[in-house]
């Protein structure tokens, strides 16, 4: 079995004259995004892998959400503006030693991709978290999978 934990961004801003990639997290983001990584913590929820956008709002929620769990993340391009078939992608090269593994990236991709998941419609908030059990035991064998919707956590409902 494997657990995927899908991540939304926490709450950013929008400065003027700065492209998208590099908007930053508001005052509230910086506080949401420990938060809700305590609150997973406090759970028993184990994270064994980090894997972020590159863009600066997801890869700093992604930042605090590691300093918590004390594991190093590692970034993928195709999480910025993701498909669907970008998040598999991601999700197919990941090592089989990890069983669980967080994707942190934006919207709408990365609540598209949470509802191809499971018959639960979510739509992902700021560092909104839902997390679902793959029952493979190869990240390649994701796809066919069958999946189970664990969870969905808001930073308005913890």
């Amino acid at each position: 079995m494997k657990t995927l934990i899908l991540v939304r961004h926490a709450k950013s801003d929008w400065p003027e004259n700065v492209d998208d990639f590099d908007r930053p997290l508001t005052e509230l983001g910086k506080i949401n995004a420990p938060k809700m990584a305590e609150f997973l913590k406090s759970t028993g929820v184990t994270i064994d892998s980090f894997i972020s956008s590159p863009a600066k709002r997801a890869k700093h929620t992604c930042e605090l959400f590691s300093t918590v769990f004390n594991k190093t993340f590692h970034t993928n391009e195709k999480l910025y503006r993701p498909s669907e078939s970008n998040c598999l992608s991601v999700i197919f090269d990941v090592d089989d030693a990890v069983n669980s593994l967080a994707l942190f990236s934006h919207n709408n991709g990365i609540s598209n991709f949470a509802n191809s998941l499971s018959s639960e419609l979510i739509n992902l908030p700021t560092c909104g978290i839902v997390a679902y059990e793959i029952d493979c035991d190869r990240w390649c064998d994701f796809e066919m999978a069958e999946k189970r919707f664990l969870y969905f956590y808001s930073p308005k409902n913890v």
